[in-house]
Order: C-alpha cells, then sequence, then structure tokens
C-alpha cells in the first residue's frame, strides 16, 4: 500500500469543540492534514467528557484521543485584543477553517466568515451549527441528542410501542454529522482546485438527523400513512423482527420471501408453510402473534452460534445485538482496519476507531494521541512568524497563558 497521505501539505485551523467538528477535522488528519487544534485556555470542555455520565467513565480520556487525534494543540484566549494577530496569522496560514461556535459569540470574537475571509480568499470556512444558521431557532444551543436525535424525528422513530423515548447514544450523531461536514469540506476543495476560490461551506446537527431519518420523513412530505410503532410480540411482519437465542442474545432477523421456504426447512419447522393460519397474507395478518411465539420458541431453543452457522449457511440477513465490550472483541474490526493501534496515549488506551473512510492504495497517517492543552503553542507561534519576544507581548496581553501549559 502506498504510503504518500491524500491531505499532505493541506492546514487545517480548527477552532471547534466537543466532537462533531472536531471528528471532521480527524478524518482529514487521517489522511496527511496538518490539524491545529485551538483552545481557550480552560481547553475543550470534551478533554473530561470520560469523567461526565452518562458517558462511560474512564481514568483515561479516551473520548478526547478520539476526537482530536493526530492535531496540534495551541491555547488562545479570542477575548484578548491581541488574540487577532494570531488569528490572522492563522487564518492565512490556512486551507481549512472549522467553527462551531454559536453565531452571536463569533460576531463578538470576530469569527464570522465575512471577518476571516478578508485575510485568506482560498480559505475553506467550515461553519457547524446545532439547528441551521436561520429560522428562530437559529441560536439556540444544540447537541447531538438534542438537535440531531429529538428534533429530526429519529427519537421518536426508535422506540417499542407502548414505552417513552429512551436516551439515544451520545455522540453517534455527532460522529454521523463529522462525516457530512468533512464531506462539505473536500466538496468546497475540489471547487477551488477548479476555480481558486474559498468558499463557506455548513451543515447543522439537525440537516443531518433529518437526512439519517429522511426515507421516512420524506413518507411524511408525501402523505404515507405510518405503521404503528414496532411491537416485537406481534410485529408488522414476523419474519422482520427481533429474536432471542437460548443463550440469552438478540438478534435481528430479516427473511426475504425468496428465503421463507429454505428458513423453514432449515430451523426444522417446514409445517408452518402449509399451517392454515398463516396460509394467506390476510390470516398472515391477524396471526402474526401466534407465528412470532412459535418463533421465539425454536429460536430460544438454541445459542446464537447455532443460528449464526444456520443463516449464514443460508445466506439470510441477520445480526446479533452487540454490547460494546463484544464489539470490540469481533475480529471484523481489526481485519478491516475500523480500530486501529494509537501511538502514546498511554495507560489502558493503545487502540482508537479510525474513520470510517477507506481509499484503497493510500495509507491512513499512523494515529497518535491527542494533544495536551497548549502542548504546541510555542511552536506554532514559530512557524507562524512570532519571535521570542511576539510571544512574550502576546502573554502580556492575555492572548496566551502566563506560562506555557503541558497538561494532558
Amino acid at each position: 500500500m502506498a504510503t504518500d497521505n491524500i491531505f499532505s501539505g493541506l492546514k487545517v485551523v480548527d477552532l471547534s469543540s466537543f466532537v462533531a467538528a472536531p471528528g471532521a477535522a480527524v478524518i482529514l488528519s487521517d489522511f496527511g492534514a496538518d490539524v491545529i487544534k485551538v483552545e481557550p485556555p480552560t481547553g475543550d470542555p470534551w478533554r473530561h467528557g470520560h469523567q461526565v455520565p452518562p458517558q462511560p467513565l474512564a481514568e483515561d480520556p479516551y473520548q478526547w484521543h478520539l476526537a482530536n487525534r493526530n492535531k496540534r494543540s495551541i491555547t488562545l484566549d479570542l477575548k484578548s485584543p491581541t488574540a487577532q494577530q494570531v488569528l490572522q496569522k492563522l487564518v492565512a496560514w490556512a486551507d481549512v477553517f472549522i467553527v462551531n461556535t454559536p453565531h452571536h459569540a463569533r460576531k463578538k470574537l470576530k469569527l464570522e466568515f465575512d471577518d476571516v475571509a478578508q485575510w485568506n480568499p482560498r480559505l475553506i470556512y467550515a461553519d457547524l451549527t446545532g439547528f441551521g444558521e436561520n429560522g428562530p431557532d437559529a441560536n439556540l444551543p444544540g447537541f447531538d441528542l438534542t438537535s440531531y436525535w429529538a428534533r429530526s424525528g429519529l427519537l421518536s422513530m426508535t422506540r417499542d410501542a407502548g414505552v417513552p423515548p429512551t436516551w439515544p447514544v451520545g455522540g453517534s450523531g455527532d460522529n454521523a454529522t463529522a462525516v457530512g461536514l468533512y464531506s462539505a469540506i473536500v466538496t468546497a476543495l475540489y471547487r477551488r482546485e477548479r476555480t481558486g476560490k474559498g468558499s463557506y461551506v455548513t451543515t447543522s446537527l439537525l440537516a443531518e438527523g433529518v437526512w439519517s431519518a429522511s426515507v421516512s420523513i420524506q413518507g411524511a412530505l408525501a402523505g404515507a400513512k405510518f405503521a404503528a410503532p414496532h411491537d416485537r410480540k406481534n410485529p408488522a411482519n414476523a419474519a422482520l423482527n427481533i429474536y432471542r437465542a437460548s443463550d440469552g442474545t438478540w438478534f435481528v432477523l430479516i427473511i426475504t420471501p425468496d428465503k421463507v421456504v429454505s428458513v423453514a426447512k432449515a430451523i426444522g419447522r417446514s409445517d408452518l408453510l402449509a399451517d392454515p393460519r398463516f396460509s394467506d397474507p390476510a390470516k398472515l395478518t391477524a396471526n402474526r402473534p401466534q407465528l412470532t411465539a412459535i418463533l421465539d420458541e425454536v429460536f430460544g431453543a438454541q445459542p446464537m452460534a447455532h443460528w449464526h452457522e444456520v443463516f449464514s449457511g443460508l445466506n439470510v440477513t441477520f445480526g446479533a445485538v452487540r454490547g460494546p465490550e463484544e464489539v470490540i472483541k469481533d475480529p471484523q474490526l481489526a481485519l478491516n482496519e475500523i480500530v486501529v493501534p494509537l501511538e502514546g496515549a498511554g495507560g489502558n488506551l493503545t487502540s482508537t476507531i479510525s474513520s470510517p473512510i477507506q481509499v484503497h492504495g493510500v495509507a491512513k497517517a499512523p494515529a497518535r494521541r491527542g494533544p495536551g492543552l497548549g502542548e504546541h503553542t510555542e511552536e506554532i507561534l514559530q512557524e507562524l512568524g512570532f519571535d521570542t519576544k511576539g510571544i512574550d507581548d502576546l502573554r502580556a496581553g492575555g492572548a496566551l497563558p502566563k506560562s506555557p501549559d503541558r497538561a494532558a
């Protein structure tokens, strides 16, 4: 495999926080981009996410490394008047500028597109918001739980009948949105190759959530009639349902019409094919709970390993429901470079999750730990042209902390 990285020489300023926008910068870094993470003196709050329930708690800041690997960190207090000197040089240096600061705060900090694009007409300005740039809720704070999951309709549809909405997996909407923002950036970079012009690109957690739910949302736009929420014991189709093996493993089963006969034979219930209760669509609909109960008994008599062999042999679509501790043992992850080694994080953290994009013939950059807060401040400032006196002046003016912070 070739070692040349696609984005070698691409320079990215990541002024964003938490998960989604920094995740887009991670994907760029996976393919070789030089990413500078700009943080306030207190740091990105996501540095401490591993200590905040209901997130999985750990000694190692695993979330930080996931969302900020391969980056360099500079601390900069944008509220300081002297910070504009650094910001202007960063923008002039950069190809891509990523920001998710709320727009009302951006205006005060002079971080809007019109403020910074004047310093670099080739700049790709990537903007992430919770609910979009326009409308009555444009300035509301948004996280993936509220904007991506709840507001988009996804949360209302991912529940069974008779139960309230559940708490979704934190960060899942963020990371999907990261891929969307990355796509917008790459599209703008391609446009720049053709025209020489920079671009202002944007997406939102809401837009990405609606896109993820778009099959159903498009149905609503078409006036479609929606089925009742899923009821496992009385499903819309017993062949599209969730069942439980004898070892307690739940699995999703999708039996397409062309597989019905072979599955019935394989599970030892060919008699169901001639059962009068299921002999035509009307009777089958009326007796779905009875068929589900029969299949519950059948599938509950053998462990998941048995059903894995049966379904695999028939090329039937199925999926065992795994928890995180089981997922990381799945051989598919390492063999497909979904999980890769992480260099330098220390502690128990030796692996990380690669971005979900592969380009055959191109190796991704090795995953290196996320930076300590302000770890590369002086290095970056020197690259931008500041000498020792200039750096001292920035500290005296309040743009930088009084002394370098090397804390992890």
